[in-house]
């Protein structure tokens, strides 16, 4: 049961606001952002997703820059009111197209139709596209596509040697196009986190895929769609005798340690040939979703090397290295380290001729963060850092540092193999042909290196 609902933006202001049960004092937003933006406690600087404050239990998401928040005094289930606060951001994306600050600003009034739907006295009525249609008939103010931010490389939709920018995506379900057409078309996403510890040695410890297949779909009349996955996809890991795939060597049969399907999803013929069919809905939803624990070749190696250099220096040498296809780039790499608490001062040492890196020794967190733009498969980058101490070295300066983590984004790659290999549309009319894209993107859940 929800008492209040509201969406700040990064400043603090009250963008929307809703209060369905009137049981939690008018100033919790203002409360709210002020014990996140100044949280402390549990010797952390970031406010964890739930937390209680005067006997009010605040709940909150972060959606593209947005903080979606829901209250209650009751002892509502954490990962329920979590995922509610999920789906209605991604409603409220189906109907705006873009999701940003100005975007629900110009259509309050349709947000605060979409919220009156999902919402009732507190109880959840909904948060599906397809019902929603059904009572809510407000047209979406179309933000212009053309004034947003640039996308990287992990924005692009491939078709055949087609690319298409991920802002293809940022329209509205339920408008239509300039000229009242609307342009029949349908994007699948291969999302892949993965988490990856390596040991101190740099032998893989623990690795483990989380994947989902994301469907959006522009298609009028909701004809049926079948996807064909892998033929060599297998669920479970008796469901394939030991020889039937190679753990390491990226080749041999996809194996899925267990997965969930949409509603929607009819599978009267996958177990003969792996193929999905179904009806879609309005809006973006999870075809699928899929949990690997078989071993896969990590996307990057990670090496550290600490050395003393004196009673008040040490040097640290990181060195990353891209194992995937050199056809492939990643995007937006991030390595940060913890050094040691008595750290006063850090002097780097990028590498020569290289362009979009660079290097910050963050004093208050001591922590390395050593940023790269893209890196090219096969390529390898190392970055050089003098520490000076406050004081003495005591014992073993590797217990004190570390360990480095690393998050990163590579489009067009996933390290499961699995693969859709067509998108067959039932079409109504021969004229009609509906544009398919398919978007493969590997993203880093947890990617952990000891020293």
């Amino acid at each position: 049961m929800i008492s209040q609902f509201f969406v700040l933006s990064q400043r603090g202001d009250n963008i929307v606001f809703r209060d369905y049960r009137r049981d939690v004092q008018k100033g919790s937003a203002e409360i709210f952002f002020r014990k996140v933006k100044f949280w402390k406690e549990d010797g952390k600087e970031e406010a964890p997703p739930v937390f209680n404050l005067d006997g009010v239990n605040y709940f909150h998401v972060k959606v593209v820059g947005l903080l979606f928040v829901a209250t209650t005094r009751t002892n509502l289930s954490p990962s329920l009111a979590l995922e509610l606060l999920q789906r209605i951001a991604r409603a409220i994306k189906d109907y705006l197209g873009v999701l940003n600050e100005e975007s629900m600003r110009k259509n309050f009034v349709l947000v605060y139709e979409l919220l009156d739907e999902v919402i009732d006295f507190g109880y959840v009525q909904t948060t599906s596209t397809e019902v929603l249609k059904s009572y809510v008939f407000n047209e979406p103010i179309v933000i212009d596509a053309a004034r947003l931010p640039t996308l990287g490389p992990a924005a692009l939709f491939m078709q055949g040697n087609k690319r298409m920018p991920g802002t293809a995506v940022t329209k509205s379900v339920v408008a239509n196009e300039p000229g009242g057409r609307k342009r029949e078309e349908i994007f699948v996403d291969i999302i892949e986190k993965i988490s990856v510890t390596f040991s101190s040695s740099g032998y893989v410890l623990t690795s483990e895929i989380d994947g989902t297949i994301q469907m959006k779909s522009y298609l009028s009349g909701n004809p049926e769609i079948r996807l064909a996955l892998n033929d060599d996809l297998h669920i479970g890991r008796g469901s394939v005798p030991s020889f039937g795939y190679s753990r390491s060597s990226g080749t041999g049969a996809v194996i899925l340690d267990d997965c969930n399907f949409h509603e929607s999803v009819h599978m009267d013929s996958f177990d003969v040939d792996r193929t999905l069919s179904l009806v879609p809905p309005d809006g973006e939803f999870p075809v699928m979703n899929y949990r690997i624990t078989q071993e896969f070749k990590p996307p990057f190696t990670i090496n550290t090397l600490i050395e003393e250099a004196g009673s008040l220096k040490a040097e640290v040498i990181l060195k990353i290295r891209a194992e995937f296809p050199s056809s492939v780039t990643a995007n937006t790499i991030l390595i940060e380290m913890p050094l040691p608490t008595y750290t006063t001062r850090v002097n780097f040492d990028l590498e020569r001729g290289i362009v979009g890196q660079n290097a910050d020794f963050k004093e208050s967190q001591k922590k390395l963060e050593w940023n790269i733009k893209k890196i090219v498969g096969g390529s390898e980058h190392t970055l050089r850092a003098k520490l000076n101490f406050s004081q003495e070295l005591h014992g073993n300066i590797t217990k004190e540092a570390g360990p480095v983590s690393l998050t990163f984004t590579i489009p067009m790659y996933n390290p499961s193999r699995l693969q859709v290999k067509y998108l067959q549309i039932a079409k109504k009319s021969k004229t009609a042909n509906p544009y398919r894209w398919v978007r493969y993107v590997t993203q880093a859940n947890s990617y952990v290196a000891r020293i």
